[in-house]
């Protein structure tokens, strides 16, 4: 056994799982909590939420936006939930919530050229469920899928805290029960190391094959929770063995898992996002797995994984994380397109005026698309990314204000004069731009979009699903644009657009909403 006994000293035993988390892992992948004392919601940090408002399509005709993958958000506001709270709005992002869920996209092809795209583009037009004068434009991306038996070797780097704050049961203990379900899927080809840190860091097991699975599950087995928390240096650490070990044929990732509470060393947000921003240049990508409550470091963990080239979730049960490390382990830890944007050109002919729901923290400048310089989010294998914008049609209500960059190449004006694209009926043009993960130079694909006047019926199944997702958030969140939206309407589109639901979690949306709806009445 490779396990270095010179790692730091770790002072509280870890906690046994619970008797109900052990019923839970026997099968079956209903939702099942460790045991905790209800949060102090005043401790927990959380970036301040801001809202997209509504824009002219004329004078800012552009919407420019990075893709986020990012999930933590539903989780955590379920794990509220769950204890019979709502949760604060600042915990509540519209992105992470739709996105949470699986989508009927279909798989990309090739394109004119024969060249294999990454993922899939879809659009689709439809009523706005909460606003009589908008409609909804819903447009979805679609990772391709990668077999297990194709899947590229891992270079995987679990960086773990096992500061004194990680000693409670939905803390460590679920932790290590988590990365049992990766382990368990490694083989032959893919090497682990672990990298733990309190007051210091250390490497507890440098990297083993993922065949070797007894060593690694024992060294796992050993972890011990005390002492302060200084995740800059194992940052530093977790990053520098990677590279040494770096496969440029493999995935290459540093797993970090924490409750995000940082307090010794390198702690301001902007000392932590120059030192991500700088390892992310050395090709290896960021997963991070939030965990716990009380005392949950949300706003750094998201920031974490937005600089450094990553994904953020959270763990609040093992149910959670079988999706995460198990079910979607090929979207969790296999990229298939990095930095990826998306800009929207409304067609002012067509469009009054415009808002982006959710996406307020990637929001990106116009000049911003084209410029390969610029960091954007990643797409992983098998992954759904989806937006969703409010486009209230031209003349239905008033007109907001705003400014936009003075761009000079637009399809549908010329000096704030309509083109004759503007004529064309379309509603808006699309495009998007991204990267190989390996590469630097971007490719481009544009389409256009236009409403052939669908209602609410007539929309798909992923269409009413998603804005209900939507809905349930504006709700929660304590929207501005909320209009006409109500638990009741919540539940029954949900209801309604359940679909093929094969592990459960549109179902379990359901019976959130029901919470949710009784915990709103007070």
């Amino acid at each position: 056994m490779w396990l270095q006994r010179n790692a730091p000293v770790l002072a509280l035993t870890a906690l046994g799982l619970s008797l109900g988390l052990a019923a839970c892992d026997k099968g079956g992948s209903s939702y099942q909590t460790h045991s905790s004392p209800l949060l102090e919601v005043g401790s927990e940090d959380y970036a301040p939420r801001r809202e997209n408002p509504y824009f002219d399509a004329a004078r800012v005709p552009l919407s420019t936006v990075s893709v986020d993958v990012d999930t933590a958000a539903y989780s955590n506001v379920r794990r509220f939930l769950r204890d019979g709270h709502l949760p604060p709005s600042d915990a509540v992002r519209i992105e992470e919530l739709i996105n949470y869920f699986d989508y009927d996209y279909p798989q990309p092809a090739a394109d004119a050229e024969g060249v294999a795209e990454p993922f899939s583009v879809t659009t689709e037009v439809g009523p706005c469920p909460w606003s009589d004068e908008a409609r909804l434009v819903h447009i979805g991306l679609q990772g391709k899928s990668i077999p297990e038996r194709e899947l590229p070797p891992r270079n995987l780097v679990f960086l773990l805290d096992v500061s004194g704050s990680m000693h409670d049961q939905d803390k460590l203990p679920l932790l290590t029960d988590s990365l049992r379900v990766l382990v368990n899927q490694l083989g032959e080809r893919d090497h682990v190391a672990i990298v733990v840190y309190a007051g210091a860091s250390g490497v507890v097991l440098p990297p083993t094959r993922g065949s070797d699975r007894g060593t690694i599950l024992a060294a796992i087995s050993e972890l011990r929770a005390g002492g302060s928390t200084n995740g800059g240096e194992g940052i530093q650490k977790a990053y520098a063995l990677a590279r040494e070990h770096f496969d440029p044929q493999g995935i290459n990732r540093v797993i970090l898992a924490t409750d995000g509470d940082f307090n010794v060393g390198t702690t301001t947000e902007s000392g932590l996002e120059n030192l991500i921003e700088r390892e992310r240049e050395s090709g290896v990508f960021l997963t991070v797995l939030g965990f716990g409550r009380g005392n949950l470091g949300d706003r750094t963990m998201e920031m974490l994984a937005d600089k450094g080239n990553g994904n953020y979730a959270y763990i609040d049960s093992l149910a959670e994380a079988r999706k995460v490390l198990g079910t979607e382990a090929g979207s969790t830890l296999v990229t298939i397109a990095k930095d990826v944007k998306l800009q929207v050109e409304f067609n002012p002919a067509e469009v009054q005026s415009y808002r982006l729901l959710g996406y307020e923290n990637r929001l990106l400048s116009d000049a911003d698309f084209e410029d390969d310089r610029e960091d954007a989010g990643d797409i992983g294998a098998g992954h759904s990314v989806t937006f969703l914008y409010e486009v209230v049609p031209h003349g239905a209500g008033p007109e907001p204000e705003g400014e936009g960059e003075g761009a000079t190449s637009l399809r549908y004006q010329e000096a704030r004069q309509p083109s004759a694209q503007a004529g064309s009926g379309e509603l808006m043009w699309l495009r998007l731009r991204y990267e190989a993960p390996e590469g630097a130079t971007s490719r481009e694909r544009s389409l256009a979009v236009h409403d052939e006047g669908a209602g609410l019926d007539e929309s798909s199944v992923d269409f009413r699903f998603a804005a209900a997702v939507a809905e349930y958030g504006m709700l929660l969140g304590g929207s501005l644009f909320r209009g006409k939206a109500s638990w009741t309407h919540v539940r029954e589109l949900a209801e309604d657009s359940v679909g093929s639901d094969p592990h459960g979690h549109r179902a379990e949306f359901v019976d959130l909403v029901r919470k949710a709806t009784a915990l709103s009445r007070g």
